[in-house]
């Protein structure tokens, strides 16, 4: 959906890439970790191309919410070999804004904001 959405749209294949990878990231941490592979619960995805040049996305599950603040930092010395944990971590180095609210469904809602360049001239 995303590449889609980037190339109807002329957006930089750079930058539909790794909006791409921040989106995978998402979803897999809103099924294992918010939902807690459940499969009576779903995950909500919300993906919009706004005229300003930002491409927003929003990734919504139906789990207990979380405190981002007790991340764990992967790149401190005692977590550089975790085979876990480097999730939110990859979202905020592809992405230009990674913000947690609580979600309408009682889970985590995480927005996803990529500032991209477009090659439409109107």
């Amino acid at each position: 959906m995303i590449a889609e959405i980037c190339t109807t749209n002329g957006v930089e294949e750079e930058a539909a890439y790794w909006a791409g990878m921040a989106l995978r990231e998402a979803l897999a941490n809103a099924i294992k970790h918010g939902n807690k592979l459940n499969p009576d619960k779903r995950v909500f995805v919300h993906i919009s191309l706004h005229p300003d040049g930002e491409l927003h996305i929003e990734v919504e599950d139906e789990g207990d919410g979380f405190d981002p603040a007790v991340l764990a930092d992967p790149t401190m010395p005692d977590n550089i070999m975790r085979s876990s944990g480097r999730g939110v971590y990859y979202m905020r180095q592809f992405m230009d804004k990674v913000q947690f609210r609580a979600g309408e469904r009682g889970g985590t809602c995480l927005e996803l904001v990529k500032h991209i360049s477009s090659g439409r001239t109107t």
